[in-house]
Formats: C-alpha cells, structure tokens, sequence
C-alpha cells in the first residue's frame, strides 16, 4: 500500500520540488498532496502545476493565492504569474476552480490553512480553510494573542501550510504538522510522509521571490492601464515606481514620462486642428463628425487648451481625439 505523501507551499519553486519528490523517494502508488498555494512569488508556476495535473495519483488543495485568481484578485505576485503563464494561464484558472478546499482519509487531514478545532472539515468555511483575508480575520477575532492550531484538540492529525513556520516545520504533539518552511523565499521545502509521519526537507536554491519580483518589474509595469489613468494619477505612479534601481525600469519611466509630457504638449495643436475642421465643415457634417462635441466647442469660440484638457483627461482619450481629427500621436514607449 502506497504512502501520502504531503509537501508545503511550494510556491512556483519546480526544482526544489523535483528535489524533494526524489529524497522522499515517491513512487506511483504514493497519494502525492500538495496543501495548496503551488503558484505566484517563485520562477516556474507553470511547471509546478502542470506536474500535478499530469500526474496520476496526487491532489492539490486551493490555496489563498489560487483562490486570488479564481476570483480575480491581484496584486505583484498574481500579475507576475499572469505573465509567466502567458497563454495558458486562462485555462489554468479554470482548473483551478475545480480544487478541493480538504482532504482527509483514515489517517490525516490536510487543510491549507486553517480549520477550526472540533467542526467536522465538510462544515468547515471555505475562507478559513484556504486562508483568504476574511478567514484570517474570523480567525484572528477567535483566537486572539494566538493561533488556532494551539487549540487543536482533535484526535486526528492535521497538516497545514499558509504560515510560514521558520526554516523548520511547525511539530507538535505528533498530531500538528505546519509545513510551510519558505521555499520561495530561499528557505526550505518540506514533505511529510504518512502513516510514518517521517518529515522530509531540501533547501531551496535561491531566494525566488527577491529574484523574480525583480526580474518581472519592467514586465507587470508595462502591462499597467497607464492610457486610462488620468495625467495626476500617472504621474503619481510614475513617482511612485521611481524609487527603482533597475536601470531598464528606470529608463523605461522616464520615457513613459516623456511621452505623457508629449501628448499634453499637443493641446494646442489639437485646438488648433479642432477650430480649423470646424470652420471647414457645415452644421449637417459636424453633427456626424466622430468629434462633433469638441467641433460645436471650437465653431462656437469655446474651446481652448484648457477645455480641451478637460475632455482628454487621459491618454487615450487625447489619442482617439486626435485620430478623429486626422493627427497621430505616439503611443506607448515599448
């Protein structure tokens, strides 16, 4: 009869995987489970699932971090993994969908957070179980000053991830098992091995999250809906990312910048174009220009640069008026 096997956060980190799979010695008939959060923050999300998927015999929980993108919640890490999954990554989320929030057979449990003591799994809430912020917070109100595992008093073993537990698993009792040991931060990678309940580790072979939160800077910025914000909140942004010292990051802001700086330099040219269509076109041809509103102003002698900044208070908007009146301005720096 073949083990369980159970590893913690892995985190993208794919090699470490492969490392720890081969010292635990898995074999075919082993349950292998993963407690969930396979993806964001390390280099390979993409290889990680794709290794659960197409193995036979394993399960993985819903993690906090695949239930922010079930559910479209994204910060760094989940726009970093967007990217990495490129075009599998739509049917990715989709699989993910489909992941069980437990497990449990006659010899463990397995949750990726949390549970609380003395509730039956199957009633157990979904947001503590996979540790969403809400979950975290329920959590929080009930056991104040402490964690609830220092309250489990269930008899069947529980294992669990979400918290990192320092370089070693969290061990006690010989019922409760934490296994998130950092991997993707250039800690460890840990499994543990039931019915033996023998705790496997490797060290992970980088800090994966300080390298790739780097690596895919320029990237996840350029993605940034920066033609629909409005000048005040680009600028801010561009500030904001300044503090960078990537070069190529930091030279691609300043030509961002450079290029916000051109497109408002184009009011008057703009104003200038609008009140020369207008005295070129009748009433009739006016109302079906697609800059009827901008034209009636400029007819009218009530558009200015001013006036005009009002109606293009973003980039695009000032790109599409411009098209409309027969100009092309630059986009987007590459």
């Amino acid at each position: 009869m073949g083990r369980t096997v159970i590893v913690g956060d892995i985190h993208g980190c794919f090699d470490e995987l492969l490392d720890l799979l081969e010292k635990v010695d898995l074999r075919p008939d082993d349950l292998l489970i993963s407690v969930g959060d396979l993806v964001d923050r390390g280099p390979a999300p993409g290889d990680v699932v794709e290794f659960f998927r197409g193995r036979p015999n394993s399960v993985v929980l819903m993690g906090n971090h695949e239930r922010k993108h079930v559910r479209g919640i994204f910060s760094y890490a989940q726009e970093i993994t967007r990217l990495q999954l490129g075009a599998r990554y739509a049917e990715t989320v989709d699989w993910m969908r489909t992941l069980p929030y437990y497990f449990e057979n006659e010899q463990v449990r397995v949750v990726h957070a949390a549970m609380l003591p003395g509730v039956p799994l199957a009633s157990q809430k979904e947001e503590i179980l996979c540790g969403s912020t809400s979950g975290e917070r329920e959590l929080a109100a009930l056991f104040p000053g402490g964690h609830w595992h220092d309250h489990y008093t269930d008899a069947e073993p529980v294992v669990f991830g979400h918290h990192v537990t320092g370089r070693e698993p969290l061990i006690r009792d010989g019922r409760v098992f934490g296994l998130d040991t950092g991997a993707c931060h250039g800690w460890n990678l840990t499994a543990l091995c039931v019915p033996g309940f023998t705790v496997h580790a490797v060290r992970a072979r980088a800090d994966h999250w300080a390298i790739t939160k780097r690596r895919w800077q320029l990237p996840v910025l350029k993605t940034r809906p920066w033609r629909d914000q409005t000048w005040p909140e680009l600028a801010q942004a561009i500030e904001r990312f300044s503090s960078t010292t990537d070069a190529a990051v930091h030279d691609w802001l300043k030509a961002l910048e450079a290029w916000a700086a051109d497109l408002r330099s184009c009011f008057p040219a703009l104003t200038a174009a609008a009140q020369r269509i207008a005295g070129e076109l009748t009433t009739d041809e006016l109302r079906r220009h697609p800059a009827a509103p901008v034209l009636f102003q400029a007819r009218d002698g009530r558009l200015d640069s001013d006036g005009l900044a009002r109606r293009c208070p973003t980039p695009r908007r000032t790109i599409d008026l411009a098209a409309a009146l027969g100009l092309t301005l630059p986009d987007l720096p590459d």
